[in-house]
């Protein structure tokens, strides 16, 4: 990586480990962007999936841990922790959610868990993860699942999916499209309901995965551009340090926020999808 410019380092650290079938060289990794982008819509980004199925299975064994051992005498420190998770998540569904499914309270812990572990993965520095896969020949390692939009549109679709669902199983395919069709405005405007109402439902799960991905890209951005600050002597090196730091602090606010943000539309969405208007 020393002999890297700038713009390649930046490059480097920006580029998914890419599975697919290439045109000239068959099934295969992706050395290089090109190559990535000649694989076409089918390859898959093997970095996004190993960290997140990974960093879910780590949610999944945690708290069932928690479970298999919880007591009801004095708990011991991770139970409290994961017991304080479990109220927030609990207070927020009933805050917010006014109908009646036992689903939408575990969806809403698997998503906020699971989301800030991902976004958290950002406060690991940006070349320790990629140093070490380079030692065993793996050319391109990224950490962050959410700074990739396959990962952040694959659950908000799954949200959409699950809303357009229990619109139907709640209203009926009939009263689905009636919200649709019929409002705001009369009915023999429904054209004009339907374009306006249409819009509005598919930019959900759109709005949903962008803000998502921008911000965490946004974020692994700016600890990369200070990464590049240690190329360029001591006094550089001591002043990324110092910024490196600073950043670390002030996105462990948004690796939280977003998670949080991102379940709780989920839960209005889920809200909105049960209710009657």
């Amino acid at each position: 990586m020393a002999a890297q410019t700038p713009s390649e380092y930046i490059q480097h650290h920006l580029q998914n480990l890419v599975l697919g079938v290439h045109p000239e060289h068959g099934l295969g990794f992706a050395h290089s962007a090109a190559e990535a982008r000649a694989m076409g819509f089918w390859a898959i980004h093997v970095d996004t999936m190993l960290w997140s199925v990974g960093l879910g299975a780590l949610f999944l064994w945690l708290f069932r841990k928690v479970a298999v051992t919880a007591t009801s005498e004095v708990p011991g420190g991770f139970q409290n922790f994961v017991e304080t998770i479990i109220e927030f998540i609990d207070d927020n569904v009933r805050g917010t959610f006014t109908g009646k499914n036992d689903l939408v309270a575990p969806i809403a812990l698997t998503l906020f868990v699971w989301i800030f572990l991902m976004n958290t993965m950002d406060l690991v520095p940006v070349d320790w993860i990629p140093w070490l896969a380079s030692l065993v020949g793996v050319p391109y390692m990224k950490v962050v699942a959410t700074t990739d939009p396959n990962a952040t549109f694959g659950m908000s679709l799954s949200v959409f999916a699950l809303t357009i669902y229990y619109s139907i199983k709640v209203k009926g395919a009939g009263g689905f499209f009636g919200e649709l069709a019929f409002q705001p405005f009369p009915k023999f405007l429904f054209p004009v309901n339907l374009f306006l109402e249409g819009i509005s439902l598919i930019s959900k799960p759109v709005s949903l995965s962008l803000r998502l991905f921008g911000n965490l890209y946004a974020g692994e951005m700016i600890f990369i551009l200070i990464a590049l600050l240690y190329s360029g002597g001591f006094w550089w090196g001591l002043a990324g340090g110092a910024l490196q730091w600073g950043w670390a602090v002030f996105h462990l606010l948004i690796v939280t926020l977003q998670a949080f943000i991102f379940m709780i539309l989920t839960i209005v969405y889920l809200d909105m999808a049960h209710s009657h208007h």
